[in-house]
Order: structure tokens, then sequence, then C-alpha cells
């Protein structure tokens, strides 16, 4: 539960803040830990929306979290503990609600003893990855909190970079597509009707391509709302099948890696992904198993995801990873499974894992350039030749008219 609270600390400084606790009486007792006199304490949730909006985890961006890390972890390199650099953070997201409650809850949670990983467990203000959580939980009892928590500030900002990335490739041909759609749908809908309605007085036979566009333009005329509708209606089933439908989920996912080009950059950035996070991980001192579990679970993709879990219980059973993934049946990418075999025979499986995952979002920037490349003028063309299409039907009637 939130509780807002309005005093004095030990300074006599007005303060008012929130903070998380499970009842009233143990609010009371942490503002008696900091030394704060309370003239007013109350549970959040009052009305309908803050009821609404303190029910719900909020979900960190990684870009969030990375910033988050990279802060702590500079802190605590100069020489802070991490209470104390837990309060000079923040110092820095007072403008922020959800955050700075976080932030708070944590470090009441530091200042009644507990380590930072049972700190954030407790905490129920922010979702966080399980893997950033298990990530702590080992590197603080090996000691090397600092440098786990700026390696994981360097993996999320690049995931942060590469989601930009990719969305910043596809903004433009879905603009394309969206407003070619609206176009094509007008001229239908209100251009064509209007000039074909000179054709209903001619004594000729109409081209079947003229026949054809009437007919497209009278039905798009006479029902673009309820068309508009049924697209919003196939879009929301799907995102929502999509989400909440396993099986449904599997098959778009089993069918993405088939397109050509297209799944080979899927495939590969979820090894990139895997790879980054398995070295880290490796690195922190957590086990194989564990690793491939937490590591599986940033996958996007359920189909690969599927199969690293499977392997997962191979591997308990005594099997090396490279084995276990090759006897899936699934066709990962080789190279991938020959540089892990490599790694584990060597004992370097952190540095290979770490060296996969730049090689493959090196490959997949490059791969992501050449998709766009094609993309862009095969959408212009289809775009092009529907409308000319609409054009040509429109005026071979007007042609031949004027040779009559």
């Amino acid at each position: 539960m939130i509780f807002a609270y309005k005093g004095y600390d030990h300074n006599g400084k007005k303060v008012s803040d929130k903070l998380e606790a499970n009842s009233l009486a143990e609010a009371k007792l942490k503002l008696r830990s900091k030394k704060i006199i309370y003239n007013s304490i109350k549970e959040e949730g009052d009305s309908l929306f803050a009821n609404l909006s303190l029910k719900r985890e909020y979900i960190i961006s990684s870009k969030e979290l990375a910033n988050l890390s990279r802060e702590l972890a500079m802190y605590m390199k100069s020489g802070m503990s991490i209470v104390n650099a837990m309060r000079v953070v923040k110092t820095h997201y007072e403008d922020h609600k959800h955050l700075n409650l976080f932030l708070t809850t944590i470090s009441v949670h530091l200042d009644e003893g507990k380590d930072f990983y049972s700190a954030l467990e407790a905490q129920q203000i922010v979702k966080l990855p399980e893997f950033f959580k298990q990530s702590i939980k080992v590197s603080e009892h090996s000691g090397i909190l600092d440098e786990v928590l700026l390696e994981l500030s360097r993996f999320l900002k690049e995931q942060d970079k590469i989601n930009k990335e990719v969305k910043g490739a596809f903004a433009y041909p879905s603009f394309i597509l969206v407003v070619s759609f609206l176009m094509v749908a007008f001229m239908l809908s209100f251009v064509v009707p209007q000039i074909t309605s000179i054709f209903d007085n001619m004594n000729q036979k109409l081209p079947d391509m003229t026949i054809f566009v009437i007919a497209l333009g009278d039905f798009f005329a006479n029902n673009y709302v309820n068309i508009f509708l049924a697209i919003f209606a196939l879009s929301t089933t799907f995102s929502l099948l999509l989400k909440f439908n396993y099986h449904f989920k599997y098959l778009v996912h089993s069918l993405v890696l088939k397109v050509p080009l297209l799944g080979s950059i899927v495939l590969k950035n979820e090894l990139a992904r895997f790879s980054y996070i398995g070295s880290l991980l490796v690195r922190s001192g957590v086990s194989v198993v564990s690793t491939i579990n937490l590591g599986s679970n940033i996958l996007n993709n359920v189909v690969i995801k599927q199969y690293f879990s499977e392997a997962s219980k191979k591997v308990v059973e005594g099997k090396k990873l490279s084995t276990a993934l090759l006897e899936s049946g699934f066709k990962l990418d080789k190279p991938f499974i020959q540089a892990l075999a490599l790694g584990e025979e060597t004992s370097q499986v952190e540095r290979v894992l770490a060296n996969v995952a730049e090689l493959y979002f090196e490959e997949n920037r490059d791969r992501m350039t050449l998709m766009l490349a094609f993309l862009e003028p095969v959408l212009m063309l289809l775009v092009g030749g529907a409308i000319g299409f609409i054009v040509m039907a429109i005026l071979l009637p007007i042609f031949s008219m004027s040779i009559q």
C-alpha cells in the first residue's frame, strides 16, 4: 500500500512525500525510523483514478532503468555505499512521480537493513526485469555490484537504441502504407463515383477494367464506414490474440521466422540479445541453467524462447547447451552453435557470447539497411501501380469516346 504523509524532518523542515508499507502501523514506524514527525498520514486511493494508477506496477523503460543503473554505478565507484548513492540519485527524480516513489521505497528498505536485491524484491511500485534483479542478487554477493550495474546500463541502453532504430526504420514505410491506403480509399469512395457518372449515358460497352473500378468505387462509397470499422476490429482482435493467446502468438512468431530476410533479422536479433545478457550473467557468477532461463526471458519471440527453455532442461541432465540446442530440431544459426560449443570447450563462454552479440548486432544493422533499401521502392511501385490502375480505368472509356 502507498501512504502519503506531511510533517517535519529532524531539522524542522517541512516534508511531504509518499512511502510504501503493508499497513498504517508499519508506515508510522518507518516515519519514526526516518525521524519524521508527521501531521497527517493516509493511504492513497480515495478516488477512482488513484486506485487505477496505483494498483498497477509502473513499467519502467529500458532508458530509465539504464540511467538509474549508470548513476548508481558511478556513485558507488566513487566510494559511496549503495544507501548514500540511492539518496543522491533520488534527488534527481523528484519530478517523476513513479520513480521518486520507487527510489524512496528502496531507500526505506535499505535503511531497515535489507540488501539491494531484497529491497528491489520487496517494492511493488516498479515492474523490473527478472534478469536485472537476478544479476543484482549474484553481483551483490560477489562484491561486483558497481561493475554489473554499469554493464546492465550498457546493455539496456543498447536495447533502447536498437528498438528506436527499428521503429525509425519502419516509420517511413508504415507512413507510406497508411497514406496510400487512404488515398486509394478516397479516390474509390468520392472521386471515382463523380467521374464515372458520365458513363451512365454512354451506349458503348465499358472495358472490364473500368467496370471493376466502378464496382469497387460503389462498394467503398456505400460501405467505407463499415470497412474502417472492420479494419479496426480485425487489428484489435489480432492485437488481443497476440497478447493473450499463446498458441496464436506462437503461430505468428513461427511464420515471422519463415519470412525471407525478416526472419533472419529477427532470429539474429534474439540470439544477440540472449548472448549479451548471457555473457553478463555468466560473468556475474550465475549458473548455466539460470543463465539460460533468465536469458530466454528477455526474448520476444516465443518460438525461440521455448527452444531455449527446453534446452535448459537437457542442461540440467548433464548435456552442454550447444548439444541441447542442436538436438532440439530447431534451425538456429549454425555459427552461433559452433561458437557456443567452442566457448564451452575452452571455458570462455562469457567472452564468446559477448563477441557473438556484438557481431550479430552489427550484422543486423546492415541487414536492416538492405531490407529498407528494397522495401521503399517496392512500396512506391505498389502505390503507384494502384493509383495508375484506377486512373487508367477511368481514362480508357474517355479515350474511346474521343476516337469515335
